[in-house]
């Protein structure tokens, strides 16, 4: 992952919420996320480089959509902070950040927290306030990643199913270790913790990836 920009930290998510919902109508990719402060941040972009990056925050000022901002390095995120003191500490942020979204609503198509999320938003929004990113659907994060036994999972690995008939992949969840992994399920559901060893998921289970090592 490049450069991002950070546009604003609130103590107040709807705050959060209004800013990000602003920048994606102007087309931009934004996210929030809760912050080990107790603050909402809002980021948005990939960008090759410092100075792309602030070349489009100094648009946003100019047309006030913001008024203060600052350049988040590939430096600042964790994936870079893991090269340094080991893959341990990504996974549980990794866990915990999907621990996060729990009880939140399934929603089809929804990748962030005010819409919901279906089961690849999920992994993909939260591999990404990780600093990684990901495919967009089930089936490209599992053709993409690093193909895992199952005896070696760890937390923040994938684990995948086919639960549309068929063996083809279609449904996707984070491994969270003790067996267990955290999913959105479906439609009138909300994202949970289900144990691997559950007998609808262990029939449809196709295996695991990781992007971890």
């Amino acid at each position: 992952m490049g450069y991002t920009i950070q546009m604003g930290a609130f103590s107040i998510v709807d705050n959060a919420i209004r800013l990000t919902e602003e920048l994606e109508r102007q087309g931009l990719n934004a996210y929030y996320f809760h912050h080990k402060t107790g603050l909402f941040k809002v980021r948005f972009g990939d960008f090759p480089s410092r100075e792309a990056a602030a070349a489009k925050a100094e648009e946003l000022v100019t047309a006030g959509t913001i008024d203060a901002y600052y350049i988040v390095s590939p430096d600042d995120y964790a994936l870079a902070r893991a090269r340094i003191y080991g893959p341990t500490n990504l996974r549980d942020e990794i866990v915990e950040t999907a621990e996060s979204f729990i009880g939140l609503p399934y929603r089809w198509g929804g990748s962030s927290p005010d819409e919901g999320f279906d089961c690849s938003g999920l992994a993909m929004a939260v591999y990404q306030l990780n600093g990684l990113n990901l495919p967009r659907s089930s089936r490209e994060q599992f053709m993409a990643g690093t193909q895992l036994e199952r005896s070696g999972l760890a937390k923040g690995d994938l684990v995948f199913f086919a639960t549309s008939g068929g063996k083809k992949t279609s449904h996707v969840g984070v491994y969270a270790g003790d067996g267990r992994f955290i999913h959105a399920p479906g439609r009138g559901k909300t994202i949970r913790r289900d144990p691997l060893s559950d007998g609808y998921y262990a029939a449809r289970y196709v295996g695991a990836r990781t992007y971890l090592r």
